[in-house]
């Protein structure tokens, strides 16, 4: 009896030990050594991909956000404030009733299917609002110059970046809001275009965040 409640003891003692060292180890030192490897050779990416603008943080690399005008009374949404650059609809995130338009609680897609009544009128107003907000006096958008990108969110509602077909189809209605120079727009888009990964993966695509820094820059020299 003795003996058994003697080695029952050593294994209790030994698990404790073992828990002991192995939270230490586990949840404390390689926490630590991972959290100083990433600050010291990732600092940006790992304190989430800061955006920072005239010496403040303005967003992230990572996360889509919106550009609008303050919502009037009686306004179910908030107009686009049409002087930016826009970023693809957030629909995704705007079929629940926790999260809308680019807030973090949540992400995800409309899960809606491609015959879905709902999702077909979705894209139908999407596309008939970017052709009517990017036409201007002397250059006229039509139906089948819209983007995909321009009409549908992304799978996670969160999506950065836009296409350069979608940033290019807003350079004349930017360049008129901003009293711009056309060519001095387009000159922007094309700067703030990032090319396919390692030259092979993926296609083109035009951070919305990054182009209007460029946009603001430029309008206050």
């Amino acid at each position: 009896m003795n003996n058994s409640l003697s080695n029952t003891t050593r294994l209790i003692g030994a698990g404790l030990r073992a828990l002991l060292v192995l939270t230490v180890i586990t949840g404390v030192l390689y926490p630590l050594a991972v959290t100083g490897v990433a600050q010291a050779l990732f600092n940006n990416k790992a304190n989430g991909s800061e955006i920072k603008s005239g010496g403040r943080v303005v967003g992230s690399e990572l996360i889509g956000q919106t550009y609008n005008l303050p919502l009037k009374k009686g306004e179910e949404a908030p107009a686009p404030d049409l002087k930016w650059f826009q970023p693809r609809p957030s629909n995704g995130l705007g079929t629940n009733s926790v999260n809308t338009q680019y807030k973090l609680i949540l992400s995800g897609a409309t899960n809606r299917s491609g015959d879905n009544p709902e999702l077909i009128k979705w894209v139908t107003d999407a596309k008939a609002a970017v052709v009517n907000d990017n036409s201007t006096p002397t250059y006229k958008v039509k139906s089948s110059e819209v983007p995909a990108d321009a009409v549908t969110s992304s799978g996670s509602g969160l999506d950065p970046d836009i296409s350069p077909a979608y940033a290019k189809l807003q350079v004349h209605r930017v360049a008129e809001k901003n009293n711009l120079d056309v060519k001095q727009v387009e000159k922007l888009v094309e700067q703030n275009t990032d090319g396919r990964t390692l030259g092979f993966i993926g296609e083109p695509t035009v951070n919305v965040l990054n182009l209007n820094i460029a946009l603001k820059e430029l309008t206050e020299k």
